[in-house]
């Protein structure tokens, strides 16, 4: 009874992991699209910027600390940060790392919004509820990161936690199973 609620629960994990990652990857993909217009022209339909420059003043608009000549380069730098953090989620690779990134990133921009333009901002955007899904992500059992490299090439939890395949603590249903 023990192992079929261990192996749900696992099941279950993996399926949130999965669709979480697809969430937030597809988040900060179609967020890089819209800069470059892949999603039409600017002030047309539900486009946001709909083109680099738009973006690069909404940018300076989110960061009035960055000095101007570097507003570019932020803007740059959070299209690079977005689209490598899109593809490893979406491929699956580092999925720990890229989920803690991801949170530090989303939480940044969330705050930024609601510092800079006002709190309904981020909340309106579910800025806040992606930077919390990147959390969970982040402390879910390593081994339920199913369908990625991560999984494909078995990287596993190295820091010597005491944690078990599911991630649970010591004297968890894995425990249970080994000593019978």
């Amino acid at each position: 009874m023990v192992v079929l609620a261990a192996a749900r629960q696992e099941r279950a994990w993996s399926v949130a992991t999965v669709f979480a990652r697809l969430a937030l990857a597809a988040g900060f993909l179609s967020a890089v699209a819209d800069r470059f217009g892949w999603w039409g022209p600017p002030n047309t339909g539900s486009v946001g910027w709909g083109d680099f420059s738009a973006y690069t003043a909404y940018t300076h608009v989110l960061s009035p600390y960055v000095p101007d000549g570097l507003q570019s380069a932020a803007a740059w730098g959070a299209t690079a940060a977005e689209s490598v953090l899109g593809l490893t989620l979406l491929a699956g690779v580092l999925v720990r790392w890229s989920a803690w990134a991801a949170m530090a990133l989303l939480l940044g921009f969330a705050l930024s919004m609601g510092l800079f333009l006002d709190w309904e901002a981020p909340l309106s955007n579910s800025v806040f509820a992606a930077a919390a899904a990147a959390l969970l992500l982040a402390l879910a059992p390593v081994d339920t990161f199913a369908l990625s490299v991560d999984q494909l090439f078995g990287r596993k939890r190295t820091s010597g936690s005491g944690r078990g395949r599911t991630g649970l603590a010591r004297g968890g249903p894995d425990d249970l199973t080994a000593a019978r």
